[in-house]
């Protein structure tokens, strides 16, 4: 089976930092579309950050500037990498990612999620 595990997260004061990853697992054949959500406490699950297999990576406007997302094919891992954080960027966030599995039948991309991981900024 195909799986998302997200890691990183945790407590941090105002300003500091954190590197979100998520590590894909299974039979995987190619990862096209990944991204990062939020849902902060009592909000709708949005999208924070995504970046196709090939051109420009796509940031919500409160993140831009402070936010990087990245890949690495060879360890078959997305990165979130955050800066100056603030209490606004408090929520659970998730790792989802377009996935082509030898196992799928048909043979075609699914959409996959993590868990989540909690990140929780101080003031």
């Amino acid at each position: 089976q195909v799986q998302l595990m997200e890691s990183g997260g945790g407590l941090v004061e105002t300003g500091g930092s954190l590197r979100l990853s998520c590590a894909a697992s299974g039979s995987i054949d190619s990862i096209g579309v990944a991204a990062w959500y939020r849902q902060a406490p009592g909000s709708q699950r949005e999208l924070v950050a995504a970046m196709p297999p090939r051109g420009t990576t796509t940031y919500a406007d409160s993140v831009k500037g402070r936010f990087t997302i990245s890949r690495d094919n060879t360890k078959r891992t997305v990165y979130l990498q955050m800066n100056d954080l603030s209490p606004e960027d408090t929520a659970v966030y998730y790792c989802n990612a377009g996935i082509l599995s030898s196992s799928f039948r048909p043979y075609s991309f699914r959409s996959v999620w993590g868990q989540g991981t909690t990140v929780t900024v101080s003031s």
